[in-house]
């Protein structure tokens, strides 16, 4: 996710700890690889500035706390700042269950609205919401047969009329039909439009008087950059916008655009789509999102995510692995949850010192091939060997081997990696993070 953003800030970051000492020269250096790599992120000219100009001033003026280095508490300041400009705090969409909640979506064509709306729709529907969805996008054809689809996969109904070109008298005769089925969130898809369709911004905002939303969500293509700037602007004067779900995100996404929507409308992102999936909606915590960028993983993020497709995750497993106190059992553990978990790329990204070590893609779809055969392996082990995998000298490997009908050199292949995994999560110990970690609340 956000690769480009990601590997800047932790270039920026490691150049800045690696120095001899911290100066005004060093910080400004600091604050010019931060600019470098929001600029190549295409965030806009104006936020570049406001961000950076607030990081010196705070790091050329502010005295650390006590026992925080100055390097670390630099790179708190980065933190703040860049999850200050995301919103801050977690926008929370508060949906009363004894009524009627109407949540209109708005974006441009292609913007991936449509597969947002059944993502959230899944979303909702586990959080125990009766759903409905109503298709008012009479513009585009074939639009109420694709939502239908989509809606169709997670059980939620969808009310359409493909004779009907009004799109306002559809969403308020679909909004009275899921009243009287007791639905307590309706969510209005809106044909996609274009800041220049004059004609089009109209119906939408006819559409938003005749449904009288609870919220509108802008939804926003996280790969188009500065463009979101103007785009998200021309959406806010037509109908104010109550919060943005960013898309696309798994991708080549720059990043820029979330920044941009965000300052052009003042509404905080709820929640961003991290891939293709129906259950690829995650909830955008900003102070979250910042900490895997910066390379400190998100923990919270990987046991909600867990918690949410009903894994049984054991919190003190996980923190016992960021101790560097990696088992086999963990490793087994982590292999059982990926199909769960869509990806291993997913997992690795949000534990601290693996989401810092930047593994190529190839050599993760080398991994995820070889997982079925690690799940073998690793049951294949005595109870002492999955807790201590140094026992596992050559007669043993042997052994292992033969019992699940790989070869030796495949075994030898899981400890080296398992070795890895560990080596990393030690890493994530290392001095200039844990007391940073301790000032913004984080975990160890």
């Amino acid at each position: 996710m956000l690769d480009k953003l990601k590997e800047g800030f932790q270039s920026a970051i490691k150049k800045l700890v690696g120095a001899s000492s911290v100066d005004e020269q060093q910080i400004k250096e600091f604050v010019k690889d931060i600019q470098r790599t929001l600029f190549v992120a295409d965030v806009k000219a104006s936020i570049v500035l406001e961000i950076s100009q607030k990081i010196e001033k705070r790091a050329l003026e502010e005295q650390p706390p006590p026992g925080l280095p100055r390097k670390d508490h630099i790179v708190k300041i980065l933190y703040e700042e860049f999850a200050s400009i995301l919103g801050g705090d977690e926008g929370k969409l508060d949906l009363p269950t004894n009524r009627t909640n109407v949540i209109l979506m708005i974006g441009i064509q292609g913007s991936g609205k449509t597969t947002t709306i059944g993502k959230l729709g899944r979303l909702l529907s586990k959080r125990g919401y009766r759903m409905g969805v109503v298709a008012a996008d009479t513009f585009r054809p074939g639009a109420v047969t694709q939502l239908r689809t989509i809606c169709d996969s997670i059980s939620v109904p969808v009310y359409g009329d493909e004779k009907e070109k009004d799109s306002p008298k559809v969403a308020r005769k679909g909004l009275a039909f899921f009243q009287e089925q007791n639905c307590n969130v309706v969510i209005v898809d809106t044909a996609g439009r274009h800041k220049e369709e004059k004609s089009l911004l109209d119906e939408m905002r006819q559409i938003s008087k005749a449904v009288s939303p609870d919220v509108t969500f802008l939804v926003i293509d996280g790969t188009i950059g500065q463009a979101a700037y103007a785009q998200a602007s021309a959406f806010h004067k037509a109908v104010p916008v109550g919060g943005i779900i960013v898309t696309k995100l798994d991708g080549a996404a720059k990043g820029g655009g979330a920044l941009a929507a965000t300052a052009a409308t003042g509404a905080k992102i709820f929640f961003i789509g991290t891939g293709e999936r129906v259950d690829d909606l995650e909830v955008f915590v900003p102070t979250r999102f910042v900490g895997r960028l910066l390379g400190m993983g998100d923990l919270q993020a990987l046991l909600d995510r867990a918690k949410e497709l009903e894994l049984v995750a054991d919190e003190r497993q996980v923190k016992r692995m960021m101790s560097g106190k990696l088992t086999m059992n963990d490793f087994l553990v982590q292999i059982e949850s990926v199909k769960k978990m869509g990806s291993l790329r997913k997992i690795l990204e949000a534990l601290p010192g693996v989401s810092q070590m930047n593994l190529p893609d190839q050599n993760i779809e080398e991994v995820e091939g070889k997982l079925k055969y690690w799940r073998a392996m690793i049951q294949a082990m005595t109870k002492e060997e999955r807790e201590n995998p140094d026992l596992l000298n050559s007669q043993r490997v042997r052994r292992i081997a033969h019992g699940t009908g790989v070869l030796e050199k495949d075994v030898k292949d899981l400890l080296t990696r398992y070795k890895q995994a560990k080596t990393a999560m030690k890493m994530s110990k290392g001095r200039q993070f844990r007391a940073m970690m301790k000032q913004i609340g984080g975990r160890q």
